[in-house]
């Protein structure tokens, strides 16, 4: 069996092939098989730029705004799960902001405002709304308004954002050859109760310019496609950017930027506060790695995407597959 032996980044003393079979049975990975539904009701389309993309893309004509030149409105929205609004109402607020923030600069969009919606008793509505204005605050985006009911049963926060793009980052434009990219703040430190990886404190008044660089690396054109690193975690999200084109990737973990003291298993499985996954064409690497690093942030190349349709990690020269995408889906979403 391919073997990861420990080392002082952390990696843990485990199978390769061990690992790849914790992956492709993640409940966080599996559960975005749900979404077939949406297809299941409204059956096979192009889905804007899709399906499978952070956010919707809605096109502006000239003309429609004053001193409009055109461009492109992205729209994206997330639901809380009802337990952790529940435990922890001030993050949920945090969490629905972060969220969307994180789809639009995914899409290549400059984030703009965030509405809400929440279904809770008056304590639990005050600390989510709490949350969200702290977090808008970091990102620099406007709490633009949303709705509130009074409740005393189970809570209930959606949050939905919108932001302007020049340049759409979209699934659609992943071609072999290109290089992948992990962008990613590897300061801070994991919750103990829910696998995040938070870095508010260490990226403090930096945050709203770190989601912006995405919309920079897309205007420059030196990145293409991307997909922000959520719930799925690394690995699912990664299979999410990788679904429509049925491409496949090598994941070479040795070269995995993470944060110190966090297993491997842990990072590839959490959902980070700051982490995206980049499709740059080939000779635009420097360029595109050089945009993070100025910041403070970690990127390095960490595969090729290439023909096979295969998805498979790397480690110490040995490989262990993943999932064959020519096969099987992942969120089951027909185009």
């Amino acid at each position: 069996m391919s073997t990861l032996s420990s080392d002082e980044s952390g990696s843990p003393v485990e199978g390769l092939d061990d690992l790849a079979a914790h992956l492709r049975s993640h409940p966080a990975l599996r559960a975005k098989r749900e979404i077939e539904v949406v297809s299941e009701v409204l059956g096979a389309r192009s889905w804007v730029h899709g399906p499978g993309d952070d956010g919707a893309v809605v096109p502006l004509w000239p003309g429609l705004l004053a001193g409009d030149a055109g461009g492109q409105v992205i729209a994206c929205g997330e639901a809380l799960l009802p337990a952790f609004v529940a435990q922890d109402p001030y993050g949920a607020g945090i969490a629905a902001v972060l969220a969307n923030v994180n789809d639009l600069a995914a899409m290549g969009a400059v984030p703009l405002a965030i509405v809400d919606t929440i279904v809770g008793a008056p304590e639990l509505a005050r600390e989510t709304l709490r949350g969200m204005r702290d977090a808008c605050e970091w990102y620099d985006v406007a709490l633009a308004g949303g709705h509130l009911t009074v409740h005393d049963g189970a809570p209930a926060v959606s949050a939905f954002g919108v932001g302007r793009a020049d340049a759409v980052l979209s699934t659609t434009h992943v071609a072999a050859g290109q290089s992948l990219v992990l962008a990613a703040c590897t300061t801070g430190a994991m919750r103990t109760d829910f696998p995040f990886f938070r870095s508010f404190e260490e990226r403090a008044g930096r945050m709203g310019d770190d989601v912006r660089l995405l919309a920079e690396v897309a205007s420059s054109g030196v990145c293409v496609a991307a997909k922000d690193v959520s719930m799925a975690g690394l690995v699912g999200s990664l299979a999410m950017l990788l679904e429509w084109s049925r491409l496949g990737v090598t994941l070479d973990l040795d070269r995995l930027p993470r944060p110190s003291g966090v297993p491997l298993r842990d990072w590839l499985t959490c959902f980070p506060a700051y982490a995206f996954l980049l499709c740059v064409p080939a000779g635009r690497e420097d360029a595109c790695l050089s945009a993070f690093h100025s910041r403070g942030l970690d990127a390095a190349v960490v595969g090729t995407i290439e023909e096979s349709g295969l998805l498979a990690l790397h480690s110490r020269g040995h490989t262990a597959p993943v999932i064959d995408l020519t096969v099987s889906g992942v969120t089951g979403l027909a185009r």
